[in-house]
């Protein structure tokens, strides 16, 4: 392919509908991302609840021992 200027300064039209399909899967990967995040956040989240008890119940536990 020769180095022209029409085949760098004059872009060939994308249709409609390969715009709105380059949209879509853009928006879908920017949520699928997100989704992603939060479901690990809230992983993370649910786990730290989870231990949390255990570790009030050890603190407990070790001041009635002191005492």
């Amino acid at each position: 392919m020769t180095a022209t200027k029409d085949v760098f300064f004059k872009p060939a039209k994308i249709s409609a509908q390969a715009k709105a399909d380059l949209t879509t899967s853009a928006a879908r990967n920017i949520l699928a991302a997100e989704e992603a995040a939060r479901h690990k956040k809230t992983e993370k989240l649910r786990a730290l609840r989870l231990a949390q008890p255990v570790v009030e119940a050890a603190k407990q536990k070790k001041m009635k021992k002191s005492k």
